[in-house]
């Protein structure tokens, strides 16, 4: 009987771990984009409306990051941080999980809606 509701209880866990995460997960249907350093939006582009390029943001400390817009998507194509888990983070997706560089105090990550 006690195994029976540890099995429940993991279950449950499990099924409402499952359905956060394709919430958090799924892609977003915006396309507004911005890139925000310290708490300072730089740049705010629509990835519909903007050409291939590449974007060198310089950080206070010397640092560096590439964001790179290629094909209606956004990514950090490149930085000199030492853990590189803005790099690995690879496209912007979801409206919950944006594309952060701690050391240079960096996000990107889709527009809140306006209205």
């Amino acid at each position: 009987m006690k195994s029976r509701k540890i099995l429940i209880a993991v279950l449950l866990i499990f099924l409402v771990s499952a359905c956060l995460s394709v919430f958090i997960l799924r892609h977003s249907d915006q396309q507004t984009v911005e890139i925000v350093q310290n708490g300072t939006v730089l740049y705010t582009f629509d990835l519909n409306d903007t050409q291939d390029q590449i974007i060198r943001i310089s950080a206070p400390d010397g640092g560096y990051n590439l964001v790179q817009i290629q094909n209606g998507t956004v990514c950090i194509a490149e930085a000199d941080c030492p853990d590189q888990t803005c790099v690995k983070m690879g496209t912007l997706q979801s409206d919950y999980l944006p594309i952060v560089c701690l050391p240079h105090k960096l996000i990107v990550r889709f527009a809140e809606d306006a209205s």
